[in-house]
């Protein structure tokens, strides 16, 4: 991806269900949980480089020992950090007795990260910072093991004020007014009354204290907490939560719209953000890896029963499907082949844009993440040209010589690598134009493959947000080579809305795609429609989310998705470049057929799978037109 974006953050949940001593015999190791723990965190840093946590909770440990442990970072490589902390803190407890490595029940009551239940947690920050107070895991400790609670997610809500007031509603004096602190308030308000519950219940019966503690355990009902304390989220979200006493879950927006994974055998509970790295971490098949479905909660007891159960009314299924354009890892089996799609449904209209000649175009992608949709766009090019040799053969049948066959063969389609990033490279320059100079050499490029003033170079990219780095590097860049024409092919529809699910899209005018409606209208005179869905979104301001609509749809009505895309096209052009541009887009037809499980398309289309979504498109409307750089939610 040439714009960088970050977003969905990533969560991890372990749970043991075998004693201790189980794992040391069977994988001649104490740390089996921590170890798989942090390999889970590791294949998953693709979703998460600005701060990592880890927590735990310990079974059945004697009053005044610490039950509950957590840890987090913010450093440059936070997951490094972290496990770095709790491996040397490990050797220190042990380094007077190496021999105690080896014994799972002295280190559980002597070193953290030695128990049966884990937690961990990436952060892409979306909002707020990343001190350490901002990352997660996030506890709520109380002397009661029952009324504990730890929790992390890939979440974000729409309606996080309407949520805060509910807290204050019922008595509650919130400090902070993050969505996280309110979920975590939420969950752990109807903890507290679960918890009271069942205590007047198990004293009316004529337990003694100790004794309800015992029987509140057993008898929580972890689905009726998740219940209660969704009902009025308007999000995307995928939550685990750990209660001190050793109940966990993991839960699932009703739209799907965060996506969650998980396995189950005699010995383990996992649950991760993604699919592949539960089958690395624990080398099993694909087919063994479930994924949780939208509006349910996959809820383990202590005892070590699981239920997977639904917490919430159905609703639309929507997952998101730039997790499979672009977030997601592309080693998923089904992410593989969708990407491969994407590229392959750009082909027909790349191949008309070069009028079929491949001996003056050259194809590439841009690093790193696009490198599948540019195999499957290849795939379809080489078909096109071996159909083509093909005709031509069965049209000359004998009369071909080899001269004439040798000629058909040698026309296949050249490819290159052209553009080659520069890691190192970090544009901490402030100045305008000393940065902007700098951006414009983020990408290397191969000389001499161009044929100066004749090539078309063609370059895929999975998407194109903002139009800020194809403009100031990429173009600039491949314009060193003199070629005749640029085309910029990107395997994701336009960018026309803010998501307010987790990605940091948050802001109208970031869009590239925007800019070029709203030059749109003007170029044609119809600047009235401007007012006009300022005016409405003014109107809806405060109404209820379940009675907003999306105003900002009429910014793009008056054009075709190609109007879009050729005023995009001049945009991104700089004064500098003499090469013809041009920006091709994937269609949203395309999309769904290469993506048909995938139907969460709000950020191309403006349809939100939650009412809270058209409150923020028109908020982020007003935001740009009264001058306010914020983010809508």
């Amino acid at each position: 991806m040439s714009d960088q974006l970050t977003h969905e953050c990533g969560i991890a949940l372990i749970r043991l269900l075998k004693p201790l001593e189980f794992y040391l015999a069977k994988y001649g190791t104490s740390f089996y949980g921590l170890q798989k723990l942090h390999l889970l965190l590791q294949k998953q840093h693709n979703r998460g480089q600005d701060g990592a946590g880890i927590a735990e909770v310990k079974f059945d440990l004697p009053p005044g020992e610490r039950y509950i442990s957590r840890i987090r970072s913010n450093e440059d490589s936070p997951i490094k950090a972290l496990f770095n902390q709790v491996y040397d803190n490990l050797q220190e407890a042990t380094k007077d007795n190496t021999k105690r490595l080896y014994d799972p029940n002295w280190l559980k009551l002597n070193a953290e990260f030695t128990g049966e239940l884990f937690l961990g947690h990436l952060r892409y920050g979306t909002f707020g910072g990343n001190n350490l107070s901002s990352l997660h895991p996030m506890v709520r400790s109380n002397n009661w093991k029952t009324r504990s609670l730890v929790l992390a997610g890939n979440f974000n809500m729409t309606n996080n004020s309407e949520l805060f007031q509910t807290l204050v509603e019922i008595g509650q004096y919130p400090v902070e007014t993050s969505d996280t602190v309110t979920v975590l308030e939420k969950i752990g308000h109807y903890l507290d009354e679960e918890n009271e519950r069942l205590y007047r219940v198990f004293k009316e019966e004529g337990y003694s204290k100790i004794e309800t503690t015992g029987k509140i355990i057993q008898e929580l009902d972890v689905l009726k907490i998740l219940q209660e304390a969704s009902k009025r989220w308007d999000g995307g979200y995928v939550i685990g939560g750990l209660f001190g006493h050793g109940d966990s879950f993991i839960m699932r927006d009703p739209n799907g719209i965060r996506p969650a994974f998980y396995y189950i055998d005699d010995e383990v509970v996992i649950a991760a953000s993604e699919r592949p790295v539960i089958q690395t971490a624990f080398n099993i098949p694909v087919d063994n890896v479930k994924e949780l479905e939208p509006g349910h909660a996959l809820i383990v007891k202590k005892d070590g029963s699981v239920a997977n159960s639904r917490f919430a009314e159905k609703q639309a299924i929507k997952p998101c499907s730039f997790e499979r354009i672009y977030f997601s890892r592309g080693t998923d089996k089904d992410i593989y082949k969708e990407r491969k799609r994407l590229g392959a449904y750009l082909a027909p209209t790349i191949l008309e844009e070069i009028d079929y000649d491949f001996d003056n175009t050259v194809f590439s992608f841009i690093p790193n993440t696009a490198s599948v949709a540019f195999q499957g766009l290849l795939d379809e090019v080489h078909d096109f040209n071996t159909h083509m040799i093909q005709e031509q053969i069965i049209k000359l049948k004998s009369s071909i010589s080899k001269k004439h066959l040798q000629k058909l063969f040698s026309n296949k389609p050249r490819v290159e690598a052209i553009a080659v990033k520069d890691v190192k490279l970090r544009t901490f320059i402030t100045a305008d134009t000393q940065r902007d100079d700098l951006v414009a050499h983020v990408y290397d490029v191969t000389y001499g493959i161009i044929k100066e003033n004749e090539d078309t170079i063609v370059v895929i990219d999975d998407s194109i947000v903002r139009g800020t780095t194809i403009k100031q590097s990429i173009i600039t860049m491949l314009d060193r080579l003199h070629p005749k024409k640029i085309i910029i092919a990107s395997s994701a529809p336009q960018i026309r809305y803010p998501d307010c699910y987790g990605i940091d899209m948050a802001r109208l005018n970031d869009f590239i795609a925007f800019k070029a409606a709203i030059e749109l209208l003007k170029d044609t005179q119809q600047d009235h429609i401007i007012n006009d869905v300022y005016k409405k979104s003014k109107e809806q301001e405060n109404f209820p989310k379940e009675k907003i609509i999306n105003h900002v749809k009429a910014i793009y009505k008056p054009f075709t998705a190609q109007q879009v895309s050729e005023k995009i096209s001049e945009l991104v052009k700089a004064s500098t470049v003499k090469a013809e541009v041009k920006i091709i887009y994937q269609s949203i037809e395309n999309l769904h057929k290469a993506i048909p499980k995938h139907t969460g398309d709000w950020y191309f289309t403006g349809d939100y799978p939650t009412p809270g979504g058209n409150k923020v498109v028109n908020q982020s409307f007003i935001n740009y037109i009264e001058g306010n750089n914020v983010r809508a939610y």
